[in-house]
């Protein structure tokens, strides 16, 4: 299998992935080792004091985690995942960065950086991944 994927067939195959892409998250741009995912900031996102939910934050990390640590067709699930919030978002979109750390026969290790559209970091995401060879 070849390093690269069509970016179209990656937005075809996480069509599937209902709970992320019904709160709009799309992948804007995906190699090997960095993958790049968008979210509008809409009402529904929104916690009781107006600020984007913390969930929210998180479905975006973890999507975009997700595509990265499957990007090369090898079925891989989360082992870890943890998140420090760093800042409420003050755009109108949030913005997911994932890069790959280290990645192995059996395990990847993966560090997704949200911010928003202004370019403030509103959160950190580190994440291993099984790989199910």
């Amino acid at each position: 299998m070849t390093d690269e994927r069509s970016l179209t067939d990656l937005q075809a195959e996480y069509r599937n992935d209902r709970f992320a892409t019904e709160a709009g998250c799309v992948i804007v741009e995906a190699h090997r080792d960095r993958v790049v995912c968008e979210m509008p900031v809409s009402e529904k996102l929104l916690n009781a004091h107006g600020d984007v939910m913390g969930g929210a934050i998180f479905t975006l990390a973890d999507f975009t985690f997700a595509v990265a640590s499957n990007y090369l067709g090898i079925p891989s699930v989360a082992i870890e995942c943890n998140i420090r919030y760093y800042a409420r978002t003050k755009g109108t979109k949030l913005i997911a960065i994932c890069t790959t750390d280290k990645d192995g026969r059996t395990l990847g290790h993966y560090t997704v950086e949200i911010s928003d559209d202004t370019g403030r970091k509103i959160a950190g995401f580190t994440a291993v991944a099984f790989h199910k060879n």
